[in-house]
């Protein structure tokens, strides 16, 4: 299924990616919005966003609940994940959409993790709520219904997740590119806690050593819209952040990092990316595990 469009930052911009057919633009969404075969889904950083209002016909994805496991830091199994999809009417043909606030983190979150399940025909729309508002585009508070559906999710694909020990066994391997997605602060150790992010916290500050500080926000534009594809090789690549290396981006929770992880996958192509969704608040809290500030 095609509709990919140009984005704002030129002509050419997102048919330049290496996978362009993962974005779609505000455009083509509000042409879409009774195409059964499309599923708006909403995935916020702020979870009350959705009910203030959204695009007809959304589903809302609330992180702290649908998609983690109640007891483990883990996520949903794959039973769970074929569960909520069933609850939303997807089936494993529907084309989903993800959006949301703070230009798409969560809905490129979102994204990989559906991409572990299997899911084939995923898009995030470029720009997200951000971009959808400043055009002033339809709204609702109306929540929708589907039918439920029998959907079947592939057993999780972990080719695409880091784990601690993955990233402790290559701190001194030179083909290894690890990226820190988050702000200068937090990477210098200068900011340790978020103060509203209370459940993100870690003993100490800093970054894990090697590791390349490129800010997740570089790669958007200030309509919410990704960065030009030429824009991102050159910040990736002046950072020795090359294809030819297995790269591994991590945050706080892993959510920063999945739009980093979108953006080298999908839009640049690179072809070894993992998200370490354990992240800053597993290792700034593991005994022993080095640190540098």
């Amino acid at each position: 299924m095609s509709g990919t469009e140009t984005t704002t930052t030129g002509a050419n911009a997102a048919s330049s990616y290496v996978h362009p057919e993962v974005l779609v633009e505000t455009s083509w969404v509000a042409e879409h919005l009774n195409d059964p075969n499309v599923r708006l889904i909403e995935a916020d950083e702020d979870v009350l966003l959705y009910e203030v209002g959204h695009i007809p016909g959304a589903v809302k994805l609330d992180w702290h609940v649908d998609v983690q496991d109640r007891v483990n830091r883990d996520f949903v199994n794959q039973k769970e994940f074929e569960q909520l999809m069933s609850r939303w009417g997807i089936t494993n043909d529907t084309t989903i959409v993800l959006y949301g606030d703070k230009n798409n983190w969560y809905a490129c979150y979102s994204f990989w993790l559906f991409t572990m399940y299997g899911h084939k025909s995923l898009k995030v729309m470029n720009g997200g709520r951000t971009k959808w508002e400043a055009e002033k585009r339809e709204q609702t508070k109306d929540v929708p219904h589907f039918e439920a559906t029998t959907y079947h999710a592939q057993p999780a694909d972990e080719s695409i997740r880091a784990f601690r020990d993955d990233v402790a066994s290559g701190l001194k391997n030179p083909g290894r590119g690890l990226v820190d997605v988050r702000s200068p602060q937090e990477y210098t150790g200068e900011l340790i806690h978020m103060v509203n992010y209370p459940q993100e916290g870690a003993q100490r500050g800093g970054h894990i050593p090697g590791a390349k500080s490129i800010p997740w926000a570089m790669s958007a534009n200030a309509d919410g819209t990704f960065t030009p594809p030429e824009e991102l090789r050159q910040i990736y690549g002046s950072n020795d952040i090359t294809p030819d290396k297995d790269v591994i981006t991590y945050c706080r929770i892993g959510e920063r990092s999945a739009h980093t992880w979108f953006v080298l996958t999908e839009l640049l192509g690179y072809p070894r990316v993992r998200n370490y969704d354990g992240s800053w608040t597993e290792w700034g809290n593991l005994v022993r595990a080095p640190i540098e500030k």
